[in-house]
């Protein structure tokens, strides 16, 4: 039985504690500091207790799954990390590149496992889409366009309308896509964004960002608050063996018109909800089966193009994103 520590008991922490209850391999502690929050979570939960607070949590438990404010996540995580406790950390890894890099050394220097939960990699059409581009079979490609958003979401606290706490739609949801292009594409070179306020909550609602990659691509990242037709997932991708397509809204969701003229569709069903097989893919790491899902410094990564992308929609000029180097395979291994 595999003890995992949860720590923060909104959106997240539910989803995750969902997730885990349907293992029968795992038992959870959970801990917030709005102690009525986690005892509610307690009763959702399977084989769940509250801990009194964050050091009763981690004094036992085998592992931590960090749920919180983007804000409050670096405290926490080095904590977890001078514990020697496999953890995991929901997106974006934290609200900088430099929170990211105390995280990132802390790793490394207590040996000790971390792993950002970038959960797009996990849904099935991202999954088959990034299979598909990387196995050349759409060849060499010039194009990437994605677009992610909705309305405001119900229920998010006061931080998550304040941008010097969330960063906004860039570093809350494009960051998404950012992962999954890195992944998939490689490194990127230069970032231009514009970002508006369309409602008066304070944060960015709208942002349209280019990404000028290593390869010679170019990528349009769209991410929006200020839909309110409903929260909506597309992407194309386009190169010289064909364009690749996704929507969201669609019945046959993964669409493929090849140089030749022949098209395709696929309907996909994921075998499992994503979120539970990312947090599986998270315990194999923890136990030593298997490497981590996601390098913790691939979401530095992630977070270094977010924050470039909102520098540049402050000065109204294009970025270089802090080069992030990937972890090599020992030390993705040894974490």
């Amino acid at each position: 039985m595999t003890r995992v520590g949860i720590v923060g008991a909104g959106g997240m922490g539910r989803t995750h504690a969902r997730h885990y209850s349907k293992m029968e391999d795992v038992s959870l502690l959970l801990f917030d500091i709005d102690r009525e929050a986690a005892e509610a979570l307690q009763t959702q939960a399977k084989n769940a207790t509250v801990a009194d607070d964050l050091e009763q949590l981690l004094s036992n438990v085998d592992a931590v799954d960090v749920c919180l404010p983007t804000h409050l996540h670096k405290d926490v995580v080095l904590t977890a990390l001078e514990a020697h406790l496999p953890t995991l950390c929901e997106k974006p890894l934290a609200r900088t590149v430099a929170e990211c890099e105390q995280m990132v050394d802390a790793a490394h220097r207590h040996g000790t496992l971390l792993v950002p939960a970038q959960v797009v990699r996990f849904f099935p059409e991202f999954e088959a889409a990034h299979r598909v581009i990387t196995s050349g079979r759409l060849g060499s490609i010039s194009a990437i366009r994605t677009r992610r958003g909705g309305g405001q979401p119900k229920g998010a606290g006061e931080w998550f309308r304040n941008p010097d706490l969330s960063g906004g739609v860039l570093l809350d949801l494009a960051v998404h896509d950012f992962d999954w292009i890195l992944w998939t594409f490689g490194p990127v070179l230069r970032v231009f964004s514009q970002a508006l306020t369309w409602s008066n909550v304070g944060t960015l609602d709208y942002a349209l960002t280019t990404l000028t990659l290593e390869s010679g691509a170019l990528a349009h990242v769209e991410a929006t608050w200020a839909d309110p037709g409903g929260f909506r997932v597309t992407f194309e991708v386009s190169g010289s063996g064909g364009l690749l397509e996704f929507d969201s809204r669609q019945k046959a969701t993964l669409r493929t018109a090849a140089a030749d003229g022949t098209r395709s569709e696929a309907n996909l069903a994921a075998s499992d909800d994503p979120y539970f097989k990312q947090l599986r893919a998270f315990l194999r790491a923890a136990r030593g089966e298997a490497p981590p899902p996601v390098t913790a410094e691939e979401g530095m990564a992630a977070v270094a193009i977010a924050e470039a992308a909102m520098q540049s929609a402050r000065l109204g000029t294009p970025v270089a994103p802090a080069r992030i180097e990937p972890a090599s395979t020992a030390e993705a291994s040894e974490s």
